[in-house]
């Protein structure tokens, strides 16, 4: 079988899942989900980053201990993936000692042999929001752009890796799309940082300023790995690199597809590409960067009370009409907004008087005037106008088509009336109604990767020829 490795990036424990979180999810999960349609084996991982000092100050600052404190936050992030029917076969933790930590360590050791780790000392500016170092030109008006605050003063005696050593190598992979970034923008934005200039980075703390907790450096227990060392090698350590174990590192690795946010491109273009060509590793085949979500136009935040919780959603419309917003009314590589008045109207609008309402008529009809063996449903064969804009990861564009074509089934009842025919012609009715159930078919087998739950539903009500209960209900 053809092997297919999707990640998402791991999520950054410090606070509960918000719709960036869920968005990332969804959208990984459909590319997965269509892969699986071609019979390849795919291999989906996602999971938690817990280390960092923004974990360790988010814990003090809540009264508890920093493991109780990432153990309560992890399980929310797991949570949430069950919640949205997410198809991942694996969820990696940065804490666990056993699974991951042989890994980074033996990256940071590779990266040794490799001549490209070295004691330095640093003196300059760190965002602990994004848990990075910067200089002057990231920041806009002394402050980060990400989190709107000014990034901390800090002098430390740490080690280093040689980053700028394989910047050109990385920059002819990216010209020439051996290493694919999309979209063509982000391409763009990571050559542009090239041409800039890129400097060696610091890759290690003080273990105290950590309050120890992190992975430790090997051989040298007084620093820990920088988060981002530790954090970026959780994409092999999950497959069991360094481990006694390899066997799925040998059979998946490279990645076939990072799914990450645009505030991260950075560390997987540049830097965990670096590390991965110092260690003689391959790199990922492809990067696709999502934006953000905001509403009414503004960052979601509890001082302008427009933050909206994944949970909430999910509970009161279901994990396919959130799935439905984020795969179709949000465009794959651009921020999107999000309020809860627009959410009703997409759901009204596309689902229950849509999908559900097509639904409904057809297998109404069927069941009135069909028998099950009459239903001679064929094989069908994704089109290659579908089968493209998946491949280039335009979700919502492949979503338009399959919403032509629930279109195209309402104008056809509209056309022929078989409701009306039956009365007249029974044997020309019966033959309309039998395309209008072939025609559902297509429509749930393309909805497979985007609403899983809804597809089966369907599919489960044209084999049992039996209208099924209400899909979206009228809001």
């Amino acid at each position: 079988m053809e092997k297919f490795y999707i990640t998402t990036s791991i999520h950054y424990v410090n606070a509960s899942p918000h719709l960036g979180h869920a968005l990332e999810e969804v959208q990984a999960d459909a590319i997965a989900r269509y892969q699986r349609i071609f019979n390849k084996e795919v291999y989906f991982l996602t999971g938690v980053d817990e280390h960092g000092i923004k974990i360790v100050r988010s814990s003090q600052d809540v009264g508890k201990s920093v493991k109780d404190f990432v153990d309560e936050n992890s399980g929310k992030f797991a949570e949430l993936t069950k919640k949205l029917d997410i198809s991942n076969n694996d969820f990696i933790r940065t804490s666990d000692k056993d699974r991951h930590w042989p890994g980074a360590q033996s990256l940071w050791k590779k990266l040794v042999e490799a001549g490209d780790i070295y004691k330095g000392e640093y003196s300059g500016y760190y965002c602990v929001g994004c848990e990075a170092y910067v200089t002057e030109k990231d920041l806009i008006d002394g402050k980060c752009p990400y989190h709107f605050k000014e990034p901390e003063k800090i002098e430390e005696k740490n080690y280093f890796f040689k980053l700028s050593r394989y910047v050109d190598e990385i920059k002819n992979k990216i010209e020439s799309d051996e290493f694919k970034i999309f979209p063509e923008s982000r391409k763009n934005e990571i050559l542009g940082m090239i041409k800039e200039g890129v400097s060696d980075i610091s890759f290690s703390r003080p273990k105290e300023k950590l309050s120890g907790w992190g992975v430790p450096v090997p051989d040298d227990e007084s620093q820990l790995m920088y988060v981002w060392c530790d954090a970026l090698a959780n994409y092999i350590s999950a497959l069991g690199y360094g481990s006694n174990n390899e066997e799925n590192f040998k059979k998946f690795w490279p990645a076939d597809l990072h799914v990450i946010g645009k505030d991260i491109l950075r560390f997987h273009a540049l830097l965990w590409s670096a590390m991965l060509i110092s260690a003689k590793l391959p790199l990922p085949k492809t990067l696709f960067i999502h934006g953000f979500i905001f509403s009414n136009g503004k960052r979601m935040s509890k001082t302008l009370g427009n933050v909206i919780d994944p949970f909430y959603l999910i509970e009161k419309y279901g994990a396919d009409a959130v799935r439905y917003y984020f795969l179709r009314e949000i465009m794959p590589f651009e921020d999107g907004d999000i309020t809860e008045e627009k959410f009703k109207e997409a759901y009204n609008a596309n689902l229950a008087n849509g999908l559900g309402n097509l639904t409904a008529r057809i297998m109404r009809m069927s069941e009135q005037y069909l028998e099950n063996k009459e239903l001679r449903i064929m094989n069908y064969e994704l089109p290659n106008d579908f089968k493209n804009q998946m491949d280039n990861f335009e979700l919502n564009k492949a979503m338009d088509l399959i919403w032509k074509k629930i279109s195209e089934s309402d104008l056809y009842i509209q056309k022929t009336e078989p409701f009306k025919l039956i009365k007249t012609d029974d044997k020309k009715a019966k033959e309309i109604l039998v395309k209008l159930v072939s025609s559902l078919q297509d429509i749930a087998l393309m909805l497979r990767p985007f609403l899983p739950q809804t597809s089966e539903k369907i599919l489960e009500s044209i084999k049992l020829n039996k209208m099924p209960e209400t899909l979206f209900p009228r809001l």
